[in-house]
């Protein structure tokens, strides 16, 4: 766990499962498998699973790790939590049996309100009415282009708390998306030094598409070599809207 996030939308985050592999083009240029490859290399003890070299790489075999669900019980002050930014927790190679104990965990911190990202959404779906749902808990599903919007369909399905879309990187237009039954949007480009530029276009249109759905809209960043390269303003404004929990669901 790390107390403090660079991820502008969240505070902290928690990995209780690390590793993945690529199942979408939003997973070609992944910042945790290029982070898990120098983490193998200093040693850290959870990322010294190779996985399958065809569709991992060094370091980021998927592992989940019981040790971890401990940690936010120590936490003293409230934050707001990413859960698994190293991995995926609805990753086919993730038992159901320690899905329940991350949302145990999650269920028996309520002073903390978690966010949980995934491109699995058929397995989410599936999985929703075997699970109990904790009301801090945020569902999110990745779309980073049209290819992926039926992963928007599956999340209508989630009872969970506040449902939201990760728009980033954002890789073509989603014009056709529909809000409906959504709490939040984020945006933002790719970085890095292969980044896949994004055009304004495109994030106008997810941001209008929010407007009139009334959804809250945040814009992470234009992306470029580093992540703040180009900024964070979208038409000369910064846009940091997050979901109103009491009237979210």
């Amino acid at each position: 766990m790390s107390d403090r996030s660079a991820i502008e939308w969240t505070e902290a985050t928690w990995n209780p499962v690390t590793g993945c592999d690529r199942v979408s083009a939003g997973c070609d240029h992944c910042y945790a498998l290029t982070l898990s490859k120098r983490l193998k290399a200093m040693g850290n003890a959870k990322y010294q699973n190779d996985g399958d070299s065809r569709t991992s790489g060094p370091g980021f075999g998927v592992t989940v790790h019981p040790q971890t669900l401990f940690e936010p019980y120590r936490w003293r002050s409230p934050r707001v939590v990413f859960v698994n930014s190293m991995s995926d927790l609805f990753h086919a190679r993730v038992p159901i049996a320690f899905v329940r104990d991350v949302f145990d965990v999650i269920r028996d911190t309520p002073q903390h309100t978690y966010q949980v990202l995934t491109k699995r959404s058929l397995r989410l779906r599936r999985m929703a009415g075997q699970l109990d749902w904790p009301e801090n808990l945020w569902l999110g599903v990745s779309v980073e282009n049209s290819g992926v919007l039926s992963r928007v369909d599956d999340l209508r399905q989630v009872p969970a708390a506040v449902r939201f879309l990760s728009c980033e990187p954002l890789l073509g237009p989603l014009d056709s998306i529909n809000l409906s039954g959504i709490g939040w949007v984020i945006a933002g480009g790719e970085s890095g030094p292969r980044c896949r530029p994004m055009e304004l276009g495109w994030a106008r249109g997810i941001r209008d598409a929010c407007l009139r759905s009334d959804v809250p809209f945040f814009f992470k960043q234009w992306g470029g070599r580093t992540p703040k390269s180009l900024g964070r303003e979208l038409d000369g404004q910064l846009w940091d809207e997050m979901p109103d929990t009491a009237s979210a669901g």
